[in-house]
């Protein structure tokens, strides 16, 4: 999932969410801390509980552990509830924030189930993030094209096995190394970022050739018929030297790197290009 798409906000507060089996589920103790203004959410969870026995005695069915990313950065499990389930929670939750809540959850437990039926709905929100941030059309269209190729090479690895974040982070830094030079971490720091999505940094070739490189691992996976991991690594790390390999054609003929160290931190991308058309003109 996007990292845009793992929080929401409600009333400035953020609640960390994740899909699963079709639906968002999200952090009973976010929720808790936002109803409540809790310092320890935990406690008051506890304490909910014992009021409440019937939410007691189905507390492991309401609720489902599931990774979400914790402050420090990490992933780890917490429990979770489908908007169902959060409804159920907000029963025993006196606050007076309880009915804008309701009416909250219902419309971002919801939006995603209307995308799902309908997958420009998710488009159409996708381009409107980006475009609030300064991106220009051109790049959003790259950009969402960009989405989609990963989804689907995700989707196939999903299929041939892949399970635990580690093998995906894994596939997807021998694609990066074999068409960069570097892994998406090293690739991080070099464009001078933290916690930012890197593929949000990245101009038009840079987008292409990774979007080369996943769409090309994806053929390969396929037409070989790839099921174990050191098969799906070799596919990954050939589906990389395509893309490695245009990259470095372009770059014979330009004169120079097209791997940029610029990112669109203090001038957004939109700015960025506008700029350089006025350069040209």
């Amino acid at each position: 999932m996007d990292a845009n798409n793992a929080i929401v906000v409600f009333q400035g507060k953020n609640i960390r969410r994740t899909w699963h089996n079709n639906e968002w589920w999200f952090s009973v103790f976010d929720i808790v801390s936002v109803l409540t203004d809790s310092a320890d959410p935990k406690q008051y969870v506890k304490k909910m509980r014992s009021r409440d026995p019937v939410l007691n005695a189905n507390w492991g069915t309401i609720c489902t552990p599931l990774e979400l990313l914790a402050p420090d950065g990490k992933k780890r499990e917490t429990n979770c509830v489908n908007t169902e389930g959060a409804f159920r929670i907000i029963q025993s939750i006196p606050s007076p924030k309880a009915e804008p809540f309701k009416l909250w959850l219902a419309k971002v437990g919801y939006d995603r189930v209307k995308e799902i039926e309908n997958p420009e709905l998710a488009q159409k929100r996708m381009k409107g993030l980006f475009k609030s941030k300064g991106y220009s059309e051109e790049w959003i269209e790259k950009r969402v094209r960009g989405i989609a190729i990963r989804d689907e090479l995700t989707n196939e690895w999903g299929k041939r096995g892949l399970k635990t974040e580690k093998e995906y982070a894994i596939l997807t830094a021998e694609i990066s190394k074999a068409t960069f030079g570097m892994g998406p971490n090293e690739y991080k720091k070099f464009k001078g970022l933290q916690k930012e999505n890197l593929r949000d940094h990245m101009d038009d070739i840079e987008i292409i050739l990774t979007m080369l490189g996943e769409a090309t691992t994806t053929r390969f996976t396929r037409e070989r018929d790839s099921k174990e991991f050191p098969r799906l690594k070799k596919d990954a790390k050939d589906g990389g030297d395509v893309a490695g390999s245009t990259r470095k054609d372009i770059e014979q003929k330009l004169g120079k790197s097209v791997v940029s160290s610029d990112n669109f931190l203090e001038k957004s991308e939109g700015q960025k290009r506008l700029s350089h058309k006025n350069k040209e003109k």
